[in-house]
């Protein structure tokens, strides 16, 4: 039986909720850490200002109730591609991430996860995926320098949507402190509703799969843009039974972590802990051992 942790992204939590009652509130529902969440507002963008004292005062917080700060999500990437053709902002995309790896260092969390768009919502340019590869592999180094992990996430968006296409990333930037966090929702959409075929692209590149995002999605089709957000788990087509299988024959034992946007949801509390039981079940039953120590 191989052991896994799960945590849960922040974004799921009760936005009212202090620090204190968050920690609280995930230890209370068998968590082993929480995903910190750098998204596109102001609020959250400002973290990355943080100071050496304020990141102290949230790590004892954490280390209190005995529950990590485990990855970063860097998700204002969408805001501020790596590969914008905007100089202004090509050069503010690697500056947040530099401050990511700085915030994740002084809170004592390995891993920054980081949004693999060259563009998001400005039209694309032929040298947008150049300009992206040229700002990962700096970003990549500064993150080698300072001991943590910086893991591409497989997106919604078709630039980066497969794990292969991080392992093509790896191929041009040799660097063990580069990784994939796939996220099972967003392969499933891109594939057309064909767990075979997410299942080929994670066992191909199992090695360079540091964390696993649980979400459940809608497929891409040719007259649908697919739904990528706000799917409760078990309503959407990805196959959790199938692809926790899959997972535990290939020897994955990284992190899982459940993405939910249910932090201004009137019934947060109910969804959070229906999520969990959701993917409790189906890890247990692939035959992963959930454990929090």
């Amino acid at each position: 039986m191989k052991k896994v942790r799960l945590g849960i992204n922040e974004k799921a939590l009760p936005a009212e909720f202090s620090w204190e009652e968050k920690f609280q509130l995930v230890k209370s529902l068998g968590f082993s850490f929480i995903e910190l969440s750098i998204d596109e507002s102001d609020e959250r963008i400002q973290r990355l200002e943080w100071t050496k004292e304020e990141s102290q005062q949230l790590r004892e917080i954490s280390q209190r109730f005995d529950i990590q700060i485990k990855t970063i999500m860097l998700s204002a990437l969408r805001k501020y591609p790596l590969g914008s053709a905007d100089p202004g902002i090509y050069r503010l995309a690697y500056g947040m991430a530099r401050q990511a790896i700085i915030l994740a260092k002084n809170l004592g969390c390995g891993t920054v996860q980081l949004a693999g768009y060259d563009e998001y919502y400005l039209p694309k340019s032929s040298g947008g995926p150049n300009r992206f590869y040229q700002n990962l592999e700096r970003i990549t180094q500064f993150a080698a320098r300072e001991q943590v992990m910086v893991t591409v996430e497989t997106m919604d968006d078709k630039f980066i949507n497969t794990v292969q296409k991080v392992a093509e990333l790896k191929m041009v930037i040799k660097s063990p402190w580069l990784a994939a966090y796939a996220d099972l929702g967003n392969l499933t959409a891109w594939q057309g509703n064909n767990p075979k075929l997410v299942a080929v692209d994670l066992k191909a590149n199992q090695e360079i799969i540091a964390a696993i995002h649980v979400k459940d999605t809608k497929p891409v089709t040719n007259d649908f843009p697919g739904v990528f957000k706000d799917v409760s788990l078990g309503e959407g087509t990805v196959n959790f039974d199938y692809l926790f299988n899959v997972l535990y024959r290939s020897g994955y034992q990284g992190t899982f972590t459940i993405e939910l946007w249910t932090e201004r949801a009137v019934d947060c509390l109910k969804k959070l802990q229906l999520a969990k039981d959701f993917v409790t079940e189906k890890l247990e039953a692939a035959g992963y051992e959930i454990t929090v120590s």
